[in-house]
This record gives C-alpha cells, sequence and structure tokens, in this order.
C-alpha cells in the first residue's frame, strides 16, 4: 500500500511500536482502530463543528448521496462505498436516481436541440 507523507511521518515516529496490519484507518501505531475510542473521536468532532448528534454510517449516506447528487457516476460511488455490485449502491440510494435520469434527460435535450 502507498502511504501519505502523514502515515509515513506516523510510521516513522512509532520506531519499534509500529505494526504494519496494512490499513487505511488506523491507530498511530498502526494497530486497528477501537471502536469506542474512534465513536467517542467523532462525537467530538460533531461537537466541534456544532452539528448535531449522528451515526458515523449516517455521513457515509450523506457524502453518497451527495457524490450522486453531484453527478459523480454510481460505478465511482459504488467502489468508494467498497460495494462488489452496483445493485446494493443504486438500491440504497435509489432516492437519488430519479434526480439523475431528469438530469440526464435535460443535458441530452442540450445537446440536441441547445
Amino acid at each position: 500500500m502507498t502511504s501519505t507523507p502523514r502515515q509515513l511521518a506516523e510510521r516513522i515516529a512509532a520506531g519499534s511500536f509500529w505494526e504494519d496490519n496494512d490499513r487505511v484507518f488506523c491507530q498511530e501505531n498502526g494497530r486497528a482502530l477501537e471502536p469506542r475510542s474512534d465513536h467517542r473521536a467523532w462525537r467530538a468532532l460533531l461537537a466541534e463543528a456544532r452539528v448535531r448528534p449522528a451515526r458515523l454510517h449516517d455521513a457515509r449516506h450523506t457524502a453518497a448521496s451527495l457524490r450522486l447528487q453531484q453527478g459523480v457516476p454510481p460505478r465511482v460511488v459504488m467502489e468508494i462505498l467498497g460495494h462488489s455490485r452496483i445493485s446494493p449502491t443504486l438500491g440504497t440510494y435509489s432516492h437519488v436516481v430519479p434526480e439523475l435520469a431528469k438530469d440526464a434527460a435535460r443535458r441530452v435535450g442540450q445537446a440536441l436541440w441547445g
């Protein structure tokens, strides 16, 4: 896996305490995130941003919905979410699909008739 400069700096700082488990998200020593501390950090982030309490999974849904509304292709959203098939992505975010269809029709109309 390719590391970012910050990740590399964390590995160097951890020294012999670093555990290389090939994780994208991990503690500063490379170990798996602990759900309780991860949840506390999420709640602190929401409080600092003055955002109402929400589940981290709600943020995932919001990010996926916004990407689709912004025209990111569903297959790309599927890959970002880690779905192995397009059907869970389109099934879960079907409320966004009609908007995409309207936008696609509008674009085709513009392309054909200006």
